[in-house]
């Protein structure tokens, strides 16, 4: 959780370097390169059956959007808001989507969470001020948001073709290969005239937020649980929050706080229900 919180800020230094579709591109091809030794040490094959890729090529479109959406959002708001807002609101939204599209029946539980939720989102980008259409990055981050609670219902239903792990190397192949046809004519190659700490921030976000903690996360659930282990996604917020600060200085509004602790314990509440 500490390394994806911090992956936040991190995002906000590679966004003020190069291009937001050659900054993609190698943050997605480096994170698939990235996953071959995980594969070897697991001894996962590198095939997917037939009735797996069309789920899986569907992911991986909404991965690189979800990419995208992430890069020009903190470009135009703060890092914090970013962990924030889509972190807390990406859980709502997922329940809101299988209740429309799978007949799912809510609990009371749910209905009070998603309530909280939704509540703490207005909260967090001030709906009541109007500005909601003139504040790009909160619109583009509800747009992310949105974006990954639709990956992840289709995620759920991959499990039935691949494990996550292949699962994630596929869907990182095809978005890798989405984002080379857009960013080929922007100067793919410019990033070798970066310097130290633009390496560092690639990396970072390819390797360490994206194959090491999406491994510790999964080898985690397969041990306690995914419900149990889904609950500590509720520290990526905080973590966001902390490292912003101190790499950046940014400092959150009262609104960010206090919408961001509502949503967490909507969050929270509909994970109870979960296990219920």
């Amino acid at each position: 959780m500490m390394l994806w919180g911090a992956g936040w800020p991190v995002l906000k230094i590679l966004s003020e370097s190069v291009s937001w579709e050659v900054a993609t591109f190698w943050r997605l091809a480096l994170m698939t390169l990235a996953y071959l030794p995980v594969l070897w040490w697991n001894k996962k094959p590198l095939y997917l059956v037939k009735s797996a890729w069309i789920s899986v090529t569907m992911s991986g479109l909404l991965y690189a959007l979800f990419m995208v959406l992430s890069f020009l959002g903190v470009q135009v708001a703060t890092a914090g808001a970013g962990g924030m807002i889509i972190t807390t609101l990406s859980p709502v939204m997922i329940v809101l989507i299988t209740i429309v599209f799978t007949g799912f029946r809510p609990s009371k539980q749910h209905i009070f969470g998603l309530g909280l939720g939704l509540l703490g989102g207005i909260v967090m980008i001030e709906l009541w001020e109007g500005t909601i259409l003139t504040n790009v990055g909160n619109l583009v981050f509800i747009l992310a948001a949105l974006t990954w609670s639709i990956l992840s219902v289709l995620a759920q239903n991959s499990r039935q073709y691949l494990d996550p792990i292949r699962y994630s190397f596929f869907l990182g192949l095809i978005a890798t290969f989405c984002m080379f046809i857009i960013a080929y004519g922007h100067g793919i190659l410019s990033v070798f005239d970066q310097g130290i700490h633009f390496w560092g921030a690639l990396l970072y976000l390819s390797v360490m937020t994206q194959t090491v903690a999406t491994t510790i996360y999964f080898v985690a659930s397969g041990k306690m649980g995914s419900a149990k282990a889904s609950s500590y996604m509720l520290l990526v917020p905080l973590f966001a929050l902390v490292s912003s600060y101190v790499l950046l200085g940014e400092i959150p509004s009262v609104s960010l706080l206090v919408g961001g602790v509502m949503s967490i314990v909507a969050v929270y509440w509909i994970n109870q229900a979960k296990t219920a």
